[in-house]
């Protein structure tokens, strides 16, 4: 039975791997065989686990973990294309097949999660003589499936544990919902106009992706949307108020009772939902509130770690940003024909009162960022960082015609990962920019002849964006914004697919705490503030001059501009989405806009009007994975800004620096802790001056 078992798996599991390294077609998806097929697929994922627990041959890592992992491949490699296709060509037909196949994946999710034979297997391996010889990737494959099977109820009696079931499903269910209303609802609003008068001030760029929006819908004059290169320029450089105001309570409305349907997309009750069934999941297990069952993964200790973490950094803040208000309201009143300062009127007085103190308007960067030259600039600086080599590549069958695809290649000229990037907003595509992963990591310990059906699978990632487009024959042009946007995603990129871990679980950000998974990203934000590193690539769409020195040092000037409103925002945010959840109380209903006005009323310097209903937009905290881990992004910052001092020390192009860099963070993925990667690369742990001092609050 035992040597049965191990040929099945070189039959049936490797050869599924031999073609695994081949990329998604996306021209053979079909939408309504998505259910059957996730039917199927999960129906062998049984069979290989049913095989697992009835052999008789002794736990092994070869017998149980390592078809565990190959399962979870073929699946992953299934799956990515559909979910990514979810959120970047949206169909009505599509949710339907994805919102439907969803809770059938949670179920298995949490079916393997409780499986009683899988678990004492994988107990028996940590407890065995041979345990002690595993690489520390491998013991962590271990250990973290065995923490797994805890969060997944494994520990509860039969009656609990269909309950823990059933609860996963809703909540995947609802989540995925949340997500849709506030697709659907932004993509209902859209502001026709016909009068270019209602214009001024905004960049001639900006009205002409306006036109150019209006025209593919066959309208007259401008069009205006919520996706977020539409929203800003309005926010931002709009003269006419009322237009401000009309853009703004759209957007700070979306998928609320007051949006267009409110029937159709209010996530009013999906919030109470979705905060209680996280509740009554970290109950059953135990947990008296769900911030302790988020932070049972995470790199902080305790709720009051991080609350303390979040105050420090307000008290901070909070006196910055009440004196930077103070400069704001007072140069309202002596600029504007009013003496009030409404939300819609911060951005756009902020850019004026920036552009007097500094001499600089943002929009005058914008020709010197085209996005090819961003681009070719971007891969420069991770080449010279890390001893890497990035170029394009042809490719077919891809999900819209303004997909881009690249391959990079060691220091050895070995291909080490892949990555498609989509750019361009576009409707029907989900707003904000991310990294996904397409294919992970995967190298089975096959030898001798088998070395042929078990091939390595690398690393392919999808990044996301949602620039503004080209517009006739003037290119996308970015803002400063945007850069950091780039490299932000890229550095999520460069985690996943410079991974030398083997084992899917836990390479790339797989095993990452959520609390570090920020590093890499807003680590390689700062080449985007250095002289150095913009030289590379900051050249004028026309005339293909350098970025002016002294446009650079204005730019840099202004970078820590309203630093202290900047940091309130974020922590307002953070502060809002732990308090939720740390909180909540069952069988009470959740006043979710009175516990964000008490957060603003602490931390907050902006006056919001009665109908800001921010959290129902809120699709990081109640659509996605920063539940109660929001802080996440402020605690990952800490780490960035302390790892970048390194490099002001040593240089920015520092050779020896960033392959450090690399071999401790990049490749190493979530093999080892987070704190000791950190500190074995920076010689000890981060401290929290690094970062308020590259805020100027220090």
């Amino acid at each position: 039975m035992a040597g049965s078992f191990r040929s099945l798996v070189k039959r049936s599991l490797c050869p599924i791997l031999e073609g695994v390294t081949m990329l998604p077609n996306f021209s053979t998806i079909q939408v309504e065989r998505i259910v059957e097929e996730v039917k199927a697929k999960l129906d062998e994922g049984r069979n290989t686990i049913n095989q697992i627990v009835s052999s008789q041959e002794p736990a092994s890592w070869e017998s149980v973990v390592l078809p565990l992992e190959q399962f979870d491949v073929a699946f992953s490699n299934f799956w990515s294309p559909i979910s990514h296709l979810w959120s970047v060509m949206n169909t009505p037909e599509l949710t339907e097949a994805f919102q439907n196949a969803l809770p059938l994946i949670s179920d298995f999710q949490t079916e393997v999660g409780q499986n009683r034979g899988l678990f004492k297997n994988m107990q028996s391996i940590k407890d065995s003589r041979e345990f002690a010889a595993f690489s520390c990737q491998q013991k962590s494959v271990v250990e973290n499936s065995l923490r797994d099977f805890y969060l997944s109820g494994i520990g509860l009696p039969e009656k609990e544990r269909q309950l823990f079931k059933s609860l996963s499903s809703q909540l995947a269910k609802q989540q995925a919902q949340f997500e849709q209303n506030l697709l659907e609802s932004g993509n209902a609003w859209q502001k026709h106009i016909t009068d270019k008068a209602l214009l001024k001030g905004i960049p001639e760029s900006s009205i002409q992706m306006f036109e150019a929006a209006a025209r593919q819908k066959g309208l007259e004059g401008w069009l205006i949307t919520l996706d977020f290169p539409f929203y800003l320029p309005v926010m931002k450089y709009a003269d006419n108020r009322a237009l401000r105001r009309e853009c703004y309570r759209a957007y700070s409305t979306r998928a609320s009772e007051y949006c267009l349907d409110p029937e159709k997309w209010d996530n009013s009750s999906l919030i109470q939902s979705i905060v209680g069934l996280r509740h009554r999941l970290a109950n059953l297990l135990s947990f008296p509130q769900y911030t302790h069952m988020s932070l049972y993964t995470k790199m902080a200790d305790s709720p009051e770690q991080v609350f303390s973490f979040l105050n420090q950094l307000a008290d901070v803040g909070k006196k910055a940003a009440d004196k930077e208000m103070d400069q704001l309201k007072r140069f309202i009143r002596e600029k504007a024909p009013h003496t009030d300062c409404q939300p819609w009127d911060v951005t756009y007085y902020s850019e004026k009162l920036k552009q007097e103190l500094y001499q600089f308007s943002s929009e005058e960067l914008r020709p010197f960022f085209p996005l090819n030259s961003v681009l070719n600039g971007l891969f420069k600086v991770a080449e010279k960082l890390f001893n890497i080599t990035i170029s394009e590549k042809k490719v077919e069958n891809a999900w819209h015609e303004d997909v881009l695809f690249y391959e990079i290649h060691n220091e050895s000229g070995q291909l080490q990962g892949q990555f498609y990037m989509d750019l361009f907003a576009r409707p029907k595509k989900r707003e904000g920019a991310w990294m996904d992963t397409c294919r992970e990591r995967f190298v089975p310990p096959c030898k001798g002849k088998d070395s042929a059906i078990c091939p390595a699978q690398l690393p392919v990632a999808f990044l996301v964006c949602n620039f503004p487009p080209p517009v006739g024959e003037t290119p996308s042009l970015l803002t400063h914004d945007d850069v950091l946007t780039l490299f932000h995603e890229f550095g999520h990129g460069l985690h996943h697919m410079l991974s030398q871990i083997d084992y899917p679980s836990v390479s790339g950000i797989n095993g990452v705490p959520w609390d570090a998974v920020e590093l890499p990203s807003q680590f390689l934000e700062n080449w985007c503030w250095q002289e150095e590193a913009l030289a590379l690539f900051a050249r004028h769409y026309q005339s293909k001059k350098p970025l002016p020195s002294d446009l650079f040092h204005k730019m840099k000037q202004a970078k820590n501009f309203q630093a202290g409103m900047q940091l309130v925002r974020q922590l307002e945010f953070a502060l809002f989405d732990f308090e939720t959840h740390h909180h909540y109380r069952e069988n009470t209903e959740l006043d979710v806009m009175g516990i964000l006005n008490s957060v603003r009323e602490r931390v907050s310097v902006v006056d919001y009007p009665e109908w800001n209903r921010f959290p129902h937009s809120f699709n990081h905290v109640f659509g996605g994975g920063y539940a109660a881990g929001y802080y996440s992004y402020k605690w990952a910052e800490v780490l960035s800004a302390d790892a970048f001092s390194l490099f002001l020390e040593k240089g920015v192009f520092h050779r020896e620096t960033g392959i450090s860099f690399k071999k401790n963070i990049l490749e190493k993925g979530g093999s080892e802790p987070a704190m000791d990667l950190f500190v074995a690369f920076r010689g000890r742990k981060p401290q929290t001056e690094a970062l308020l001092k590259d805020c100027g609050l220090l």
